[in-house]
């Protein structure tokens, strides 16, 4: 049986999804485009209802258990130490990083904007700098490139235009 918590959580999710996807099918289309803004939040909302099914109906529920069992039977309770305290404030680190999109993307652009944001996040949640500024200096150019040639969305220039 599936507990009271998953079937809530499961649910809401499942109507999230429906959501995202009746909002998106009222989406016009693009002329001249096959695939319209409708499509990714269709996709999204139809992944999220048949996850939040899986919840509701507590498949792979299984799985977890195993896992569980897994973990406590080769630790030792006194291996978890609490988590130092500035590590709860890190939950507010993805607000405040898209506030600062929100903030700094149109005068600075969308490639240092883009760079700073994925430097700050890969160092908070634990990368090491060498990991950490390569993927900032590459990934907002991938990005970058996927809005611009893929879906021919253009990003905030700023002070750093896209060199093509």
């Amino acid at each position: 049986m599936t507990p009271l918590a998953d079937r809530i959580s499961g649910s809401a999710i499942a109507m999230l999804g429906a959501a995202a996807f009746f909002y998106g099918s009222k989406l016009p289309p693009v002329p001249g485009q096959q695939v319209g803004p409708s499509a990714f939040p269709m996709v999204v909302g139809t992944g999220l209802l048949v996850c939040g099914a899986l919840i509701v109906l507590g498949i792979g529920r299984h799985f977890e258990e195993v896992a569980e069992a897994d973990v406590v039977s080769h630790s030792a309770p006194e291996e978890f130490a609490p988590l130092p305290a500035w590590r709860s404030w890190l939950a507010l680190l993805p607000p405040a990083l898209l506030m600062f999109y929100a903030l700094a993307s149109e005068p600075l652009g969308f490639l240092p904007t883009a760079a700073i944001m994925v430097l700050v996040a890969s160092t908070a949640f634990g990368a090491k700098p060498k990991l950490s500024v390569p993927l900032a200096l590459i990934a907002p150019f991938v990005i970058n490139l996927i809005f611009l040639k893929l879906l021919r969305v253009p990003l905030p220039d700023g002070l750093l235009p896209f060199p093509w």
